[in-house]
């Protein structure tokens, strides 16, 4: 949380698995960087920890870049834990790739 500059009021509105949670954790990133772009990743690996609104294998993620571009996307993986680990990295280092070679407006 303080790291990464995410607030209470955050988590216990949305919960450290969200959208909401994943955004704040990139700009938290991004702002406390030298960096251009930041991605941030926050899910239910398993084999515990899912609930109903969200089981396991869920993997919110996000991206924010240059110009207050921020993007937001929630997956439902399949697999044990390590499989839904290295798809999550893969999502999310394609989706880094995608979005850098976009053009700035």
């Amino acid at each position: 949380m303080e790291m990464l500059g995410v607030g209470a009021e955050t988590l216990a509105a949305h919960g450290a698995v969200s959208e909401a949670c994943a955004a704040a954790m990139a700009l938290g990133a991004l702002c406390r960087s030298r960096a251009d772009w930041a991605l941030a990743v926050t899910g239910v690996a398993g084999p515990a920890g899912g609930s109903p609104g969200r089981p396991v294998g869920t993997v919110c993620f996000a991206w924010a870049g240059p110009q207050g571009r921020l993007e937001t996307e929630t997956r439902c993986f399949a697999g044990d834990r390590s499989a839904v680990r290295a798809q999550s990295v893969g999502h999310a280092l394609q989706g880094l790739l995608q979005r850098t070679r976009r053009p700035l407006d």
